[in-house]
């Protein structure tokens, strides 16, 4: 049972179990995408301390999910950092914290479509045998609209609801894992009998984080690795509709990074061993395939099985496109409800039982926010990935310390509660906010990320700081149009022990 009264938001009950919702949570970090596009710039960050820096990303990340597993066992609520931010600290961090999970979302939604177009001409390309289809991707006014399409179907799944998600999600997982284990086995394989690009021999040093030659590199390179691990908080976003909604989400959230971060470790360690850290053809370092490790390595290292990959990375953003749209919908929902948004954003569909309007504002902002980025330059969409790792340590770390405040008078009440609702949350949130405010000043040099700069500042610094500016300007407005939120009105600040607000009594306040 959880601690607090939850009032109900029209969402359908029960429909996703343990094993259905760590499905959905690692289609939602997508590992063949995000490590296609991720692999590169943190390989070039700490060479060949690959594996350690995945390790050690993995840490903060496991010690937030305890934190996340505590509150979703007193608060299960869809609105997860907003409304656990907002109950520890108060409306306006709390509707800060909800900002910045809204953000990172709809960034990215943003490059999972552009690297789904990416592989589609791809692996049409290679169907079809003509190289030229896959430049296709190249050709803005094409990308753009095919992103669209890729858009408009992943969130009319979404809209569909969690059974319609949950069919979808099991072939793509089961597929991307497949090939994933099967590209690690043939580059491991290579790389011992010598056939390997650059090889390397297998060292434990690769495990070592402290080998990382500067702490920027290394705070650099555990941002990109959160970003790898991003996603699995999607499962507490749906703890009002799964069975046992105040303790199967946190579970499934951790059983979803432990499973994460085995895969992680021994496709890290197959890349190194064949490909090594040079800025040859195909060495990780190399820049111009950073974009797209696993298109560029599959043909040497699988042959003509290289199209499973091209699929793989296919479904794998294909399948997070559609998963990852669960957590913005679900929050909006929860900001709309309390009254932290315009009450559109509370609607329900009567068919479906899911966030409809939200979900159609998510799948908007981010067809835009991507739209306008491809136009300006490629290197521009592919620093908002940088940007999203800022983000992520952001709002993950408020909600760490949330859990902290939050359980603040349980903290020696159990050994158990002192490990899990004090030490474990501290420990974690102050890691990722510290990577968070290193890579801040880190990324203000111009030459952080791919190069760009703005007046002389960092682009990815410039994104991230436009973000919190429309975080803030977003805040003030709903505060002019709607102030019973931020007078604490419709979600109060309190305790575990303290009454929340019914939604007779919401309703009431319209």
């Amino acid at each position: 049972m959880s601690d607090v009264e939850i009032a109900s938001k029209g969402l359908s009950e029960g429909k996703v179990g343990m094993f259905s919702a760590a499905i959905i949570g690692i289609s939602c970090i997508a590992p063949a995408y995000t490590l296609s596009g991720a692999l590169g710039p943190t390989a070039s960050a700490v060479g060949d301390h690959l594996p350690a820096i995945l390790l050690v990303g993995f840490v903060p990340m496991l010690l937030v999910a305890i934190g996340y597993k505590e509150l979703n066992a007193s608060m299960p609520d869809s609105g997860t950092t907003f409304t656990w931010a907002t109950r520890a600290f108060g409306p306006v961090l709390g509707w800060l914290g909800g900002w910045g999970l809204l953000a990172a979302t709809i960034l990215v939604l943003s490059n999972l479509a552009g690297i789904a177009v990416d592989f589609f001409y791809l692996m049409l390309s290679q169907i079809m045998h003509k190289p030229e289809i896959a430049e296709l991707t190249r050709n803005v006014p094409i990308n753009v609209a095919t992103c669209f399409v890729f858009v408009v179907i992943a969130a009319l799944i979404s809209y569909r609801g969690l059974d319609t998600t949950k069919s979808v999600q099991y072939a793509l997982v089961g597929f991307q894992f497949a090939v994933l284990i099967l590209f690690s086995c043939m580059a491991l394989w290579k790389a011992h009998n010598g056939q390997a690009w650059d090889v390397m021999e297998f060292s434990w040093e690769w495990f070592n984080p402290l080998g990382v030659g500067s702490f920027s590199a290394f705070a650099a390179g555990v941002a990109l690795s959160v970003f790898i691990y991003w996603g699995w908080d999607v499962v507490l976003t749906m703890s009002e509709e799964t069975e046992g909604s105040s303790s199967t989400p946190g579970k499934a959230a951790t059983l979803t990074i432990l499973i994460i971060v085995v895969l992680y470790q021994l496709i890290a360690v197959a890349t190194l061993s064949y490909a090594g850290v040079g800025d040859g053809q195909y060495g990780l370092g190399n820049q111009a395939i950073q974009e797209n490790i696993f298109g560029e390595l599959a043909t040497p290292i699988m042959g003509g099985l290289a199209i499973l990959m091209s699929l793989a990375v296919l479904g794998s953003s294909a399948a997070s496109l559609q998963s990852t749209f669960i957590g913005p919908a679900r929050t909006m929902l929860a900001m709309g409800f309390y009254g932290a948004l315009p009450k559109k954003f509370a609607n329900i569909s009567p068919k479906f039982q899911t966030p409809g309007f939200a979900t159609f504002v998510a799948a908007v902002v981010a067809f835009a926010f991507y739209a306008v980025m491809r136009v300006i330059s490629e290197a521009v969409l592919w620093d908002t990935i940088t940007a999203l790792g800022m983000m992520v340590c952001f709002y993950y770390g408020m909600t760490a310390f949330a859990c902290v405040w939050y359980f603040r008078k349980e903290w020696f009440s159990s050994v158990g509660s002192f490990f899990a609702k004090f030490l474990s949350p501290l420990v974690g949130g102050a890691l990722l906010l510290t990577f968070f405010f290193q890579t801040s000043y880190d990324a203000m040099d111009p030459s952080y990320g791919s190069g760009s700069e703005i007046f002389g500042v960092g682009l990815v610094f410039m994104l991230g700081v436009t973000l919190f500016a429309l975080g803030a300007i977003s805040m003030a407005l709903t505060w002019w149009k709607n102030p019973a939120f931020f007078r604490g009105q419709t979600l109060t600040r309190g305790l575990p022990s303290d009454k929340m607000i019914t939604v007779d009594e919401v309703l009431k306040l319209d």
